[in-house]
């Protein structure tokens, strides 16, 4: 079983995305029983709280459903019970590593890292913009999420069926 975290700031928007895109190219591929999917937050403010409502719109009209996530904050034993842990921007990351302890630092990166096209490096937070921001999100953490996938087979992390 390998175990994936998303991250970002509240858990609300970006990390939830990622989640139930990676849930559903997952579930697309037939590998749910090997890959074990989870989002949270490096702050607490949304603790118990659904994804926003437009992050939760932006995947319906894609047929992707997440509106059963909810938001939680990052705990210590994150950081030695994933494989990969998945921060949406810089911010996030220099978060993540300064809890983390340095033997298990290498497991976390930007997500979109996962990407060859280094033209933008963050997922951007669309929390105070408009809907165009989460359709933004959902398209790059959709091929993020189509790169991860491919990189857990690629590296037989996962059998591919």
């Amino acid at each position: 079983m390998v175990k994936v975290l998303f991250v970002c700031l509240g858990n609300i928007c970006r990390s939830p995305t990622a989640h139930g895109v990676f849930r559903s190219v997952v579930e697309r591929e037939g590998l749910a029983a090997q890959i074990e999917i989870e989002s949270a937050g490096t702050g607490p403010w949304h603790v118990g709280k659904t994804p926003d409502s437009r992050a939760i719109e932006t995947a319906k009209k894609r047929g992707i459903d997440m509106a059963d996530l909810r938001a939680r904050q990052v705990a210590d034993d994150d950081f030695e019970y994933f494989d990969y842990i998945f921060a949406m921007d810089q911010s996030n990351y220099e978060n993540l590593i300064e809890r983390c302890p340095a033997e298990f630092q290498n497991k976390v990166s930007l997500f979109l890292s996962l990407l060859n096209d280094n033209s933008i490096e963050e997922v951007p937070d669309p929390y105070y913009g408009g809907r165009a921001g989460f359709e933004l999100v959902f398209d790059l953490v959709t091929n993020a999420s189509e790169a991860l996938l491919k990189q857990l087979i690629d590296t037989r992390a996962i059998a591919s069926s």
